[in-house]
């Protein structure tokens, strides 16, 4: 945030705080302290992060990466979104070959990664049991993204990934004042649509291991929506 405004940096470090502190949703921390407490054996050493997880990159991105929530041994364990499972193997290989993240592999939060142009948010910011948030949920944390998409000031694209980060990306925008596209953009991968004169939507599905296990998702499949990202931003 070297490069911020005072006050950008204050809204941001007041941002980050609040995710971090937040306990709205009364399943979700019991489950992620839980799963914080209980562990797995193969992690049985690490020292859980086992609270909510703010976004993660650069604050004056251009590419804005929205997921679903951490995975209960991946970021609820490492502290940082995609980090520490196999969805966010797939997702730093990828962002590592279009040139949006300095190394390939991120298994903890002080692995030196950095991400260049790029920022990573999910909607929900504590791992779910079954990997599944609730309607109410959902809606507790959509302030946050609310805020991020205000904050994420010079943004130019947004790539969702699944079907559920569409959705409410979506709804995002049009609580935001956006004008969606009618007929309404339906979710596939690699569809991609214009928010007025500013904004390019991209939708890809989730690197989950149900999508990339059963071969619904490939590695080139992916790469091929970060090379897009890549040209949309290199043609400004």
């Amino acid at each position: 945030m070297e490069n911020l405004s005072t006050n950008s940096r204050k809204n941001w470090e007041k941002l980050t705080e609040q995710i971090e502190t937040c306990r709205l949703c009364p399943r979700l921390v019991q489950w992620r302290e839980r799963t914080a407490a209980e562990k797995v054996r193969r992690f049985r050493e690490w020292k859980y992060w086992g609270r909510p997880i703010p976004g993660f990159g650069e604050v004056d991105a251009r590419l804005w990466i929205i997921g679903l929530a951490p995975a209960a041994h991946g970021g609820n364990r490492t502290g940082r979104v995609f980090t520490g499972d196999r969805s966010g193997d797939w997702l730093f290989r990828a962002l590592h070959r279009a040139g949006f993240a300095n190394q390939p592999v991120s298994t903890d939060r002080n692995d030196g990664l950095t991400l260049n142009d790029c920022f990573i948010s999910a909607l929900v910011r504590c791992a779910p049991p079954a990997n599944k948030p609730l309607k109410e949920e959902f809606a507790n944390c959509a302030a946050y993204l609310e805020r991020e998409y205000k904050l994420l000031s010079r943004k130019k694209l947004i790539v969702c990934l699944g079907g559920h980060a569409f959705t409410h990306t979506l709804k995002l925008l049009k609580r935001m004042g956006e004008n969606i596209p009618q007929p309404r953009p339906k979710f596939s991968h690699g569809g991609e649509f214009g928010i007025g004169n500013s904004l390019i939507i991209i939708s890809s599905y989730h690197p989950s291991q149900q999508n990339t296990f059963t071969g619904r998702l490939t590695e080139e499949m992916f790469d091929a929506i970060w090379e897009r990202a890549r040209q949309i931003l290199e043609s400004e």
